[in-house]
């Protein structure tokens, strides 16, 4: 079994067109190559044809929400196994239950830290982590 490829493209999608700004900026500035979306449609539609490496995920977004998109990202041969960062106003339990059902690998509720998101994506992209016991 080989390891998931290191993180060097992400798909951010948010409605909020100032945080899909600022979460491009602060990615593009720590050396990621971004490509945004503006909803779940077109988000789901960009994960399945640029296949990014990480995948940052708005939940309340026109067209689609997130979790429908995750559900049917993890559904998909294709995109399984990239891991999507939910990041979202939804904050009770029950939501944060919902993302972690779903298939996300990290939830992050609004306001946030961009500073732990990218601790997080830091985290995946390095190359101990993808290393396999023994």
């Amino acid at each position: 079994m080989t390891a998931r490829p290191l993180i060097h493209t992400v798909l951010v999608a948010d409605d909020d067109p100032d945080l899909r700004a600022l979460l491009a900026l602060n990615l593009e500035l720590s050396g990621y190559s971004v490509t945004v979306a503006e909803n779940g449609g077109e988000a789901g539609e960009l994960a399945r044809s640029l296949l990014p490496d990480l995948i940052v995920l708005d939940v309340m977004m026109p067209v689609s929400d997130g979790f429908h998109i995750l559900e049917g990202l993890k559904a998909d041969e294709a995109t399984r196994d990239i891991p999507v960062v939910m990041l979202t106003a939804l904050a009770s339990d029950k939501d944060v239950w919902a993302g972690w059902q779903a298939g996300a690998a990290y939830y992050m509720t609004k306001p946030f830290d961009p500073e732990q998101l990218l601790q997080f994506i830091q985290y995946l992209d390095d190359p101990e982590h993808h290393k396999l016991p023994g």
